[in-house]
């Protein structure tokens, strides 16, 4: 049986990455779906969310022949979901653009990282453990980015920046969190050159008549006949000329119920909605902040979990998410409530509100969770980074395609001006945003931070005595400064040097000014539980059975198995879980009708 098999056997045969869930599908396929009278369907599968998990199983359907009605409750502008909006990284291991830049990486080191950062506690090797699955799909997953997904996507057209990135370097052990290399590797063109294969090939489809379009539809139920799922109904939402991102009306205009063999769930995450986001916050964590700002568009509200769940899946590792430390609030709002997060490079010292400094590993960059759980244990909803012009000038980063444009609309004129100047789109937040602090002296920084809050918390004799004793560790190539370690650490590599860390300095060095401070919020983002699914993508009732005919991928499915990431990810690895787990859906429901 499917539950026999180990990780071990499918990561030696790499069956998995090359047509394992086919195979599963088809060989479950008379236990999977029922026996449908023809005619009796409206498509012969029918996918939820047109994300881009979505649009790779529509795709991988379309391919096979099958017919597929593509549902989503916004208008057809929101095409690609939260992908559009992101900054393309992928994680790939032992890739060509890493051989360029002189980093050895290796399947082995890659699930060594992997392992270290999820952390799998939950019944791991009981079928119907939490963790089951998520650590099946992990080990397939690391396959995938070792093995055929750059090739894949080359394939599709896809192209990376050479320059690859190191995000999420870890807790400090070599067997712990973190990503022992750089992997991050920024898609040319960001987040919408990632979307762009996939709805090519479903706008294809359905000039082709295999697909069909249902937007502004709104699913309210899945629906079950004799136990196994034979379609889906909701509600028809008026028509929407919202433009991207931009919430559209939830008017209802009249209701559908639409049958097929084959459901695949591909609704996205909760990030949207704080109450499910602190409803669902962990101990572990601390308390929930009571101020976040949001960094997905309003219809990433996890509907779609509940109902699922209704219809007999199973929701494991709820508990686990992945929320930034570093976001702001964006002075050009595209989405209520929208913050954009920094992508800091290793250099700005970082304190909390009252002005103390952390220790590692919440250094930026470093080690995410660990750093939010530090955040909320002052008490506080947020932080500081204090640094210099010279250091936002080469380090700092911004989430999402608009914020990049240069990357976005692959213009390398304007890419290569970063070598001389402080993005345009950095230099906005700093004069716009409104966490944004501009001084010539300390002391006047202080004042304007305080202002800033109205806490006045932070004291500036204590935090001149902590930036002096950083800038002290400076004046020899060696030091006890853990941070300082880290700098230097990237400066020793090319990736790093050349665009992503500033040369070692002072921070009250005046040539490097001014002295900049910038509050951070806590950013809502992804949910690493969900949906439990065998390496089919088929969806998991609670005994561990599949609910017949139900499928799902990408985030509503915890990325794969209902938690790919355990606790923590590597970054790069959301984009790629949803086309992993949406190709593997997609190819086994079609080989399952």
């Amino acid at each position: 049986m499917e539950n026999s098999v180990s990780p071990t056997v499918i990561s030696r045969r790499r069956a998995l990455t090359a047509a394992g869930g086919v195979l599963a599908g088809a060989a479950l396929a008379a236990h999977a779906t029922p026996a449908f009278a023809a005619g009796s369907s409206d498509a012969d599968a029918i996918v939820v969310g047109g994300g881009l998990a979505g649009l790779v199983a529509t795709a991988e359907l379309a391919a096979a022949g099958r017919k597929v009605l593509l549902l989503d409750q916004e208008p057809e502008t929101n095409l690609g979901g939260q992908a559009f909006w992101s900054f393309g990284g992928l994680f790939l291991i032992d890739s060509d653009e890493q051989r360029l830049m002189g980093i050895k990486d290796s399947r082995e080191l890659a699930w060594q990282d992997w392992l270290g950062a999820a952390g799998f506690d939950r019944g791991v090797g009981d079928p119907t453990g939490q963790d089951h699955w998520g650590r099946k799909w992990a080990e397939a997953y690391v396959d995938f980015a070792a093995g055929e997904k750059r090739s894949w996507l080359y394939g599709l057209g896809v192209r990376w920046f050479p320059i690859v990135g190191w995000a999420e370097r870890g807790g400090g052990l070599a067997d712990g969190h973190g990503n022992s290399v750089p992997r991050f590797h920024v898609t040319w063109g960001t987040g919408p050159a990632v979307v762009e294969p996939f709805e090519k090939r479903v706008r294809a489809a359905v000039a082709d008549g295999k697909v069909t379009f249902r937007f502004r539809h709104r699913v309210d139920e899945i629906v079950r006949t004799g136990g196994v799922v034979t379609g889906v109904r909701g509600a028809v939402l008026e028509p929407s000329n919202a433009a991207r991102g931009k919430a559209s009306s939830r008017t209802v205009v009249g209701d559908f119920e639409l049958r097929a063999p084959v459901v695949i769930v591909t609704s996205g995450g909760i990030g949207a909605n704080h109450d499910l986001v602190r409803r669902n916050w962990p101990a572990r964590l601390g308390t929930p902040p009571k101020f976040m700002v949001t960094g997905v568009p309003a219809h990433v509200d996890g509907r779609m979990l509940g109902i699922t769940e209704a219809a007999g899946g199973r929701i494991v590792n709820p508990d686990r998410m992945w929320h930034y430390t570093e976001g702001l609030r964006n002075y050009d709002p595209i989405w209520a409530n929208h913050g954009i997060r920094i992508l800091p490079g290793p250099s700005s010292m970082w304190f909390d509100a009252t002005g103390r400094r952390f220790s590692a590993p919440d250094l930026p960059g470093y080690d995410t969770l660990h750093t939010l759980k530090s955040i909320t244990d002052t008490g506080y909803d947020y932080s500081w980074f204090v640094t210099t012009q010279k250091i936002i000038a080469k380090e700092f980063a911004l989430s999402g395609s608009e914020q990049n444009p240069d990357l976005t609309n692959k213009d390398i004129w304007m890419l290569l001006s970063r070598i001389w100047q402080t993005p345009e789109p950095i230099e906005r937040f700093k004069k716009n945003g409104a966490d944004f602090v501009v001084a010539p002296t300390l002391s006047e920084l202080v004042t304007d931070m305080n202002k800033l809050t109205g806490d006045g918390l932070i004291d500036l004799a204590d935090l001149k005595r902590q930036i002096d004793a950083r800038d002290r560790e400076i004046d020899n190539p060696y030091t006890k400064d853990v941070q300082v370690m880290g700098i230097r650490n990237a400066l020793a590599y090319t990736g790093d040097s050349l665009s992503r860390t500033a040369p070692i300095h002072k921070i009250l060095d005046p040539g490097a000014g001014p002295l900049i401070a910038v509050r951070l919020n806590i950013l809502t983002r992804k949910t690493l539980g969900g949906l439990q699914t065998d390496l089919s993508g088929r969806v998991l009732d609670t005994t561990g059975t599949p609910v017949p005919g139900l499928y799902a991928a990408g985030e509503v499915a915890g990325f794969g198995g209902g938690g790919v990431h355990g606790y923590r990810s590597l970054e790069g690895t959301f984009l790629g879980g949803c086309l992993f787990s949406g190709r593997q859906a997609g190819r086994a429901a079609a080989a399952a009708i």
